[in-house]
């Protein structure tokens, strides 16, 4: 699988939410490889869109489309200022990958010392994890080049992942979240109240 996480500022959620919708009913069926995205505004006007692909090839194809230009023309109108793109190889489901249904995601970012190790820890069991926080629906860990990560967790409501948040992991777990968090640097965290979701071949 390959990721790209897009983010720039807007102050205008609808109507980038409805640029989006266009491009489900315009472009997706020639979108080869494309496998979905989850999207949203943060409460400071933030942007982020996660963007599934089957390869990278993929995705740069859809990028070669003329009709794909011209809908990003307009969607870029919509940014205020710049918008960055992070190009992601390196892919990690989390339990069950995310949820069309989820009511929260809370996207993590920041940069790694160790990707290799990151990415060995994140692909072991998650059997603690789902035991101790249920509500975690799953999510996804993308790695660009540079070892910067975009780890998106998905939730069936705020509120379970805000209850989730004060409980106490059992020691093991604390123990592997400190060894996790120690190969972590400039970490931000952007909560997508209102997210939307897209998935292949289901409208």
């Amino acid at each position: 699988m390959f990721i790209q996480v897009i983010q720039g500022r807007c102050t205008d959620a609808d109507a980038l939410h409805r640029q989006m919708d266009r491009w489900r009913e315009q472009l997706e069926p020639g979108a080869t490889g494309w496998l979905g995205g989850t999207y949203g505004v943060t409460d400071d006007d933030e942007f982020v869109g996660v963007v599934r692909f089957d390869s990278r090839a993929s995705a740069e194809a859809n990028s070669m489309r003329p009709e794909q230009g011209l809908w990003w023309e307009g969607m870029a109108r919509l940014f205020d200022g710049d918008v960055s793109f992070h190009d992601c190889d390196d892919v990690t489901l989390m339990l069950d990958g995310g949820s069309d249904d989820a009511g929260f995601v809370q996207v993590i970012q920041g940069r790694l010392s160790d990707p290799e190790q990151f990415r060995h820890m994140m692909e072991g069991p998650m059997d603690m994890l789902h035991e101790a926080r249920p509500e975690i629906i799953g999510g996804t860990v993308a790695i660009d080049a540079d070892g910067f990560f975009t780890q998106t967790i998905s939730f069936r409501t705020e509120a379970q992942a805000r209850e989730g948040e004060q409980k106490t992991p059992p020691p093991e777990g604390q123990q592997e979240i400190e060894q996790m968090n120690a190969l972590m640097s400039d970490v931000s965290y952007h909560d997508l109240h209102h997210p939307w979701f897209a998935t292949a071949g289901a409208h």
